[in-house]
């Protein structure tokens, strides 16, 4: 296992057609979207969580398991499964949770699940933060693992969720510290920081202890922020957007798969990659997350599909050149 992540698994279930109440479940929860990436992107990846024992947390199960995910850490529960509803609208996607009691959020092993020697990154973030005893674990989870493997957060905002936002933003403060790469969206950046520049956050986030902070902004590309660097930013690939549910998840998915093919395997070392690799890596996140953006609900892409995708924008380039 190269990578883990832990947190929520649900069931999405997305309005067919804005203002109906038909919908449409599929597998999801940010966790587990960025898991299915990862394994989909030719790392051998685990997930840590627990899964109700009814009939959706069967198919949560199912699904992780048929896309070559680990679910050895996984435990079960009788506990219901956490669902969410979504409706499209043409700027964002708008969420209702359920998330009250769920298998996911009561997750408390005993003892502390130990990762294999072989792990190196470790994601957290997302709703499962918002929920206890689920959030204790995880962050002691994360402690635990702290300068062995690179930690990774992405809190993914979820503001429906979250009734006292600045409460909320202190206790996001304190993840921060946890983390060797941060990675946020600009909707995120904006709802933790409100009015404030993002370049201000990101040193915020730097200052805090990360390494390495990346926000994404959808079409308009991706910039990365380290200490000592100037900022670094990549385009984003042109596609036809068809969904944009799970995107943020491949993308990140996509960092931590691309930063071990560098060779990175310690949080020191997201520092010292050189500005090229780091191109190289948020190109291959970015083309991912493209990838994703062309197919309805998350599904993201294979290690091939990016690989042919980047090859094709590399002779596209050439063949533009005069």
């Amino acid at each position: 296992m190269r990578i883990a992540l832990t947190g929520e698994a649900l069931i999405d279930f997305t309005a067919s057609e804005a203002g109906t109440l038909a919908f449409l479940g599929h597998e999801g929860g940010s966790p587990l979207n960025t898991a299915v990436a990862c394994a989909r992107l030719g790392v051998h990846t685990g997930f840590l969580t627990q899964l109700s024992t009814d009939l959706f947390g069967e198919r949560l199960m199912a699904f992780l398991a048929r896309n070559g995910v680990d679910t050895s850490f996984i435990l079960r529960s009788n506990a219901p499964s956490t669902l969410a509803f979504v409706e499209r609208t043409p700027q964002t996607n708008r969420y209702a949770f359920y998330t009250s009691g769920s298998a996911d959020a009561t997750w408390a092993p005993e003892p502390l699940p130990q990762l294999p020697a072989d792990c190196r990154f470790l994601h957290f973030g997302s709703i499962s933060l918002l929920q206890e005893p689920a959030s204790t674990h995880i962050a002691e989870l994360v402690t635990a693992n702290a300068g062995r493997c690179v930690i990774v957060f992405d809190p993914n905002v979820r503001p429906s969720l979250i009734s006292d936002m600045a409460d909320y933003r202190e206790r996001v403060a304190n993840w921060m510290t946890l983390a060797d790469l941060v990675k946020l969206s600009d909707e995120d950046a904006e709802l933790l920081a409100p009015g404030q520049p993002v370049d201000a956050l990101a040193a915020d986030c730097l200052k805090a202890g990360a390494r390495a902070v990346i926000v994404t902004r959808g079409g308009a590309g991706a910039t990365l922020w380290r200490t000592g660097h100037a900022p670094l930013t990549v385009a984003a690939p042109r596609v036809t957007v068809v969904d944009t549910i799970g995107a943020g998840d491949t993308f990140t998915a996509g960092l931590s798969v691309s930063l071990l093919a560098h060779g990175v395997e310690h949080p020191a070392q997201l520092g010292d990659l050189s500005d090229e690799a780091w191109t190289e890596v948020m190109r291959f996140a970015a083309t991912a997350a493209a990838l994703n953006c062309t197919r309805e609900g998350a599904d993201p892409p294979t290690l091939q599909a990016v690989h042919t995708a980047l090859a094709q924008e590399h002779n596209e380039a050439v063949a533009s050149r005069p």
